[in-house]
């Protein structure tokens, strides 16, 4: 039987990956692509995760003394904090555009990655041709 789990330390946690696991999922098939809030917020949770992994790692003493629990706190609140404060930001300028300067940066970001592979590509054929 196929199960579906979800892990977080605080309830906010697992509505945030809940919502990013069903959002995955409505726009599966979207050509859209991701749009910048849903990417801040899954970095943030990215970055969350890693400092998990961080502090699980530490040995046994280490893992579980204060200094290591409040960094780890501390860790969260910064990546918190800077993630509402670039979702602000995100919606401040997409309310006073009206969405399409954001939509003009995405599509520009992906072009930009498209020309970059497409010049990487070239040097690549390029180091191959001359060997």
């Amino acid at each position: 039987m196929p199960e579906l789990s979800f892990h977080g330390e605080t309830h906010d946690e697992l509505v945030q990956k809940v919502r990013r696991w069903l959002a995955s999922v409505d726009g599966a098939g979207s050509d859209e692509g991701a749009k910048p809030i849903d990417v801040v917020n899954a970095s943030a949770e990215l970055t969350k995760d890693a400092l998990s992994v961080i502090a699980r790692a530490a040995p046994g003493p280490v893992g579980e003394s204060d200094v290591v629990k409040a960094l780890t706190t501390m860790g969260y609140k910064a990546t918190d904090a800077t993630r509402d404060a670039a979702v602000s930001g995100l919606d401040a300028l997409d309310t006073a555009t009206g969405g399409d300067a954001v939509k003009k940066v995405a599509k520009a970001g992906r072009q930009a990655v498209y020309e970059m592979n497409a010049e990487f590509a070239k040097q690549v054929l390029k180091t191959i041709v001359r060997d």
